[in-house]
C-alpha cells in the first residue's frame, strides 16, 4: 500500500494511492477518490527527528578506500530540514557546493525504545525516498556534519510511504539532470534495518512518524541552481526536487 500526505482545497489530508494513480481518503465522514495530478504531494510524514546512517554500503566504502565501520555511524538532520516532492532545494548564500545523496528512508510505525532485531519490523510503519542534501564544503570545513545537514529544504522525502516490499535488496538511484549519478542495492548495506532499528532505539527513542535515512551509496556529487535531482527506488517511486539559489 502507498500512503501519503497531500494538499487539495486548502486542506491536508492523508490518503492511499491505487495503482491508477488514484488517490481515496476520508473526509467529512464520507470516502473521497481523487486523481494524483489534482492535488499537491506533501512530504508523507512530519517526524520529531531524522536519524542518518553515515557510511553504510559497502561499495560506497570501498569508493572511499575507507575502513568498515564497527558501529553504525550516526547524526540528526532536524525535521525543519523537511520538504516534499516536488519542492524546491534552497542554495544557502555562503556555500559552495551542496550534495544530493539518495538513500532508503524507513518510517517508524510506533514508540520504539530498545527494540530487539528480530522485533525491529513490528516498529517500522514502511519505507520512502530520502534526499539526504549536504552543504560538502561546510562538512569539511566543520568536520563535524550538524550544519551542513541542517539547513533548511535540506531533507527531500517522499512522495509516499510504501508497506508491502521487502526492503533488503532494492535497487537504488539518482539521478541528476536525467542522468544516472548514483546506482546500487540496498543488499549492500553494511548494517541491515535490523540492526539499525534496534541499534538507533538502544541510543534514543523513537516516535512515530520518525525517520531512519539509511546511508548513501558510491557516486555522490554536487548539484547547481537550475539543476533538477531524483531519488529512484525499486518499489517505491520517484522523488523529485529541483535546487534554486536561496533568494529565489
Amino acid at each position: 500500500m502507498r500512503t501519503l500526505r497531500f494538499f487539495y482545497n486548502d486542506k491536508i489530508f492523508s490518503g492511499c494511492l491505487d495503482d491508477d494513480d488514484v488517490i481515496s481518503y476520508h473526509f467529512n465522514g464520507t470516502d473521497h477518490e481523487i486523481p494524483l495530478q489534482r492535488v499537491k504531494i506533501l512530504s508523507p510524514v512530519v517526524p520529531s527527528k531524522i536519524v542518518a546512517v553515515g557510511l553504510n554500503y559497502k561499495d560506497h566504502v570501498r569508493e572511499l578506500e575507507m575502513s568498515v565501520p564497527r558501529e553504525p555511524i550516526l547524526f540528526i538532520k532536524p525535521s525543519t530540514a523537511i520538504v516534499g516532492h516536488r519542492d524546491v532545494i534552497r542554495y544557502p548564500r555562503g556555500v559552495s557546493q551542496v550534495d544530493y545523496e539518495a538513500e532508503l528512508a524507513i518510517v517508524i510505525k510506533k514508540h520504539a525504545s530498545h527494540v530487539p532485531q528480530e522485533k525491529a519490523y513490528e516498529y517500522i510503519a514502511g519505507y520512502t525516498c530520502f534526499n539526504d542534501v549536504t552543504a560538502r564544503d561546510l562538512q569539511k570545513q566543520d568536520i563535524q556534519w550538524t550544519r551542513s545537514k541542517s539547513f533548511d529544504t535540506f531533507a527531500p522525502i517522499g512522495p509516499w510511504i510504501v508497506d508491502d516490499i521487502d526492503p533488503n535488496d532494492l535497487v537504488i538511484r539518482s539521478f541528476l539532470n536525467g542522468v544516472v549519478k548514483q546506482e546500487s542495492r540496498t543488499s549492500e548495506f553494511i548494517f541491515g534495518i535490523p540492526k539499525l532499528v534496534s541499534f538507533i532505539s538502544g541510543v534514543m527513542t523513537l516516535l512515530p512518524g520518525d525517520v531512519i535515512a539509511t546511508g548513501t551509496p558510491p557516486g555522490i556529487g554536487p548539484m547547481d541552481p537550475g539543476d533538477e535531482v531524483v531519488v529512484e527506488i525499486e518499489g517505491i517511486g520517484r522523488l523529485v526536487n529541483r535546487v534554486a539559489r536561496g533568494e529565489d
